[in-house]
């Protein structure tokens, strides 16, 4: 996995070890969040800052953004106090501070709005701080328009329309963005299950009509429509699916890229996490890099069904993988020697 750099630090206040990896600036400074997390071993985070990087780029490259891939990583070994964790986001943020602008950051698992405000106290390359800060807060919701975008085209090809009254799919994770596509779901027809490991969520989704499915059991749902919205690396060489259409925001849902091909082979259509989860960061940039205004930046978000339609497409007339077709779509922006930008975050308003 090639990376351009990997900086790893012990922060001075914590002593916890924090890092960045910047996969990729071809076409622009990386953009990547967060992540906040305990971790068995530091090597494990290593990994995954790695692994989610370079997710970033084929993201990036695949929306248009003229953007690179990158990722940060806090890698916790147990949960901190509040006082602990805003010393801990120092330190991270001085850690990001140091690569001068060759990474901005965003929330991501374990991190939201107001970390990015701390983060800010000590760079100015982070994005999605609170509205009332001057940032877009939480990317949650257009994450959740681009998935809905690319479910759209992939229910075109496997069911002949995007109609999905009647059709059951079952979202596994209710996090925030799970919330999102729960609700949108259910206003079009169709028939929430939902799933998570945490049981506060599932009763919260319960509360509002919801059924619900364990979490050991969520592949094996007959159901039209599979959303992973949770954690990654769900699709191993023998995991079988019983839904025919695979499509969700939770990154490098395969453990390899080779699982691709065999979910194929069981007759499921698996729509490659690095396009349906691209919303987030395409709104993100449009309305803080590019200063577009929500509605402008929520049509950009729409695109999406497009992509993954000229990539469904492509996949049906070459007889390969949507993978394939989309890797080689990013492969191409990435090398086709476009201009890379440099545009940052904007400074935040002073809240009234």
């Amino acid at each position: 996995m090639s990376v351009q750099e990997l900086v790893v630090r012990r922060g001075r206040r914590s002593g916890v070890t924090t890092m960045v990896a910047v996969h990729s600036r071809a076409l622009g400074p990386a953009v990547g969040g967060c992540r906040f997390k305990v971790y068995p071993r530091v090597h494990d985070a290593i990994d995954d800052v790695l692994r989610l990087s370079a997710a970033m780029t084929r993201k990036c490259a695949v929306a248009g953004l003229d953007f690179g891939g990158g990722k940060s990583v806090v890698a916790l070994e147990g949960l901190p106090t509040p006082e602990q964790r805003r010393e801990i986001l120092l330190d991270h943020a001085d850690l990001i501070a140091s690569l001068d602008g060759a990474y901005l950051a965003g929330p991501d698992v374990g991190t939201g709005p107001e970390d990015m405000r701390v983060l800010r106290e000590r760079t100015p390359h982070v994005f999605c701080l609170p509205e009332e800060h001057g940032g877009t807060g939480s990317s949650s919701g257009p994450t959740a328009v681009g998935v809905l975008a690319a479910l759209r085209a992939g229910a075109r090809a496997v069911f002949g329309d995007d109609d999905l009254t009647g059709r059951k799919v079952v979202i596994s994770g209710y996090g925030s963005v799970g919330a999102h596509l729960a609700a949108d779901l259910v206003k079009q027809g169709a028939k929430v299950i939902v799933s998570d490991v945490d049981e506060r969520r599932l009763a919260a989704a319960e509360g509002q009509g919801l059924k619900r499915v364990e979490p050991d059991q969520v592949l094996g749902v007959e159901a039209d429509v599979l959303i992973p919205a949770a954690v990654g690396g769900v699709f191993g060489p023998g995991t079988e699916v019983a839904a025919p259409l695979v499509v969700g925001p939770a990154n490098n849902q395969l453990t390899n890229d080779t699982v691709a091909a065999n979910l194929a082979a069981q007759g499921v259509l698996w729509i490659p996490d690095f396009v349906a989860s691209a919303g987030g960061v395409v709104y993100t940039l449009g309305r803080e890099a590019e200063h577009l205004t929500h509605d402008e930046a929520l049509a950009r978000v729409e695109t999406l069904e497009e992509t993954t339609r000229r990539i469904l497409d492509a996949a049906s007339a070459n007889g390969t993988t949507p993978l394939a077709e989309a890797e080689a779509l990013a492969e191409a922006r990435l090398t086709s020697g476009a201009e890379p930008r440099t545009p940052s975050p904007r400074e935040p308003r002073t809240a009234a």
